[in-house]
C-alpha cells in the first residue's frame, strides 16, 4: 500500500470538532478550491474506522468544486462519545447525523451524504429519520447485518476478549489478523503505528456497540426505498469488486430495490477509499455533481 493511498495521504483539510449530542466530533474539512460552493460533502467511516480512511479523497473532491467533511464516528479516535453500548447502534447514531446534516444544510447548503460499512448503515439511518441530504452513497455496505464470514468471526472472537481485557488486548487480536493479509508488508511502521494508536483511542462501549450493530442490523432497504421515493433522494450503491464484507450480489440486489445505480471499483476490496481512490472518484464526482448541481 503507497502512502499517497493510505491513511496517511497529504491533504489540506483542517482539523475541526464539529457539534455533537455527545460531545464534539472530530472531523477533516477541505473547502472547495477558489469557488463559493453550495454543496457539502458529508463522509462517515466503518467500523474501527476514523475520518483518515478519506484522507486520499480530500483534496480532489475539494478541487471538484464541494466542501468535503470526513469525520469520526461517536466513540472513534479523536470523537467523544457515549457511555452506552447500545448508542452505538445505527439508530441512535444516525440521529447524531441528522441534527449535524441540518446544521451544515443551513442556508440552503445541500449535503451529498457517503457511507463507508457501518458508515452506510448509520448514514441509511439518518436518511430514514429525517436528515436532510440531496445524494445518499452506499460505499461496502449491505442490506442488514454483516453476513457469516471472517470479518464477522473477528467480531464474534474479539466480543468477550474486548470485555475482559480492554481494547488493547483486541488491538493485538486484530493486528495478527491483518498480519495474515498480503499487503501487511507493504504498510509503512509509520501506517501501523497509526493504525494501532486510532483503534487503542476508541471507547470500549464503542467498539462493543458497533459490533452488535453490525451483527443485529435489520433488513431496512425497502424502508429507504419508500424513503428516497418520497423525499426525491438521489442514491448510489458502490463497492470494490472483491469486498469481503457484504457480497458483491447482495450490494447489487439493495441497489436493485432501491431504484440506484450499482457500480464495482476494480483493484479493490472492502476499502476502495484507500484501495483504488482514483477508481472511486471516477464514479463519485460525477454523480456527485449532477446531484449538487442546482
Amino acid at each position: 500500500m503507497g502512502m499517497e493511498t493510505s491513511q496517511l495521504a497529504p491533504h489540506r483539510g483542517a482539523r475541526i470538532d464539529l457539534p455533537g449530542r455527545h460531545g464534539p466530533i472530530a472531523a477533516l474539512h477541505a473547502k472547495a478550491d477558489g469557488v463559493d460552493p453550495d454543496t457539502t460533502v458529508l463522509l462517515l467511516p466503518g467500523y474501527t474506522g476514523s475520518k483518515e480512511d478519506f484522507a486520499p479523497l480530500l483534496d480532489p473532491i475539494a478541487d471538484a468544486g464541494f466542501d468535503v467533511v470526513a469525520v469520526d464516528l461517536p466513540g472513534q479516535y479523536e470523537s467523544a462519545g457515549p457511555e452506552l453500548e447500545s448508542d452505538y447502534l445505527t439508530v441512535p447514531l444516525g440521529a447524531t447525523f441528522v441534527e449535524l446534516i441540518g446544521k451544515l444544510a443551513a442556508d440552503g447548503r445541500k449535503v451529498l451524504l457517503l457511507g463507508h460499512s457501518y458508515g452506510g448503515l448509520v448514514a441509511r439511518a439518518a436518511v430514514l429519520a429525517g436528515a436532510d441530504v440531496a445524494m445518499l452513497t452506499l460505499l461496502d455496505s449491505g442490506p442488514a447485518s454483516l453476513p457469516n464470514g471472517l470479518r464477522r468471526m473477528v467480531l464474534e472472537a474479539a466480543d468477550p476478549h474486548l470485555r475482559q481485557h480492554g481494547v488493547h488486548a483486541v488491538q493485538q487480536i486484530r493486528e495478527q489478523v491483518a498480519a495474515q493479509a498480503p499487503d501487511w508488508e507493504l504498510r509503512s511502521a509509520e501506517l501501523k503505528e497509526f493504525l494501532r494508536t486510532r483503534l487503542v483511542r476508541s471507547t470500549e462501549p464503542g467498539l462493543l456497540g458497533m459490533s452488535a450493530g453490525l451483527r443485529t442490523e435489520p433488513d431496512r432497504v425497502d424502508e429507504l426505498a419508500a424513503v428516497l421515493r418520497e423525499r426525491a433522494i438521489g442514491a448510489h450503491v458502490l463497492t470494490g469488486q472483491n469486498d469481503d464484507a457484504w457480497s458483491l450480489d447482495a450490494q447489487r440486489d439493495m441497489a436493485r430495490r432501491l431504484g440506484a445505480p450499482f457500480t464495482t471499483v476494480p483493484g479493490a476490496g472492502h476499502s476502495p477509499n484507500t484501495e483504488n481512490p482514483e477508481g472511486l472518484l471516477a464514479v463519485l464526482l460525477p454523480a456527485w455533481r449532477e446531484h449538487g448541481a442546482r
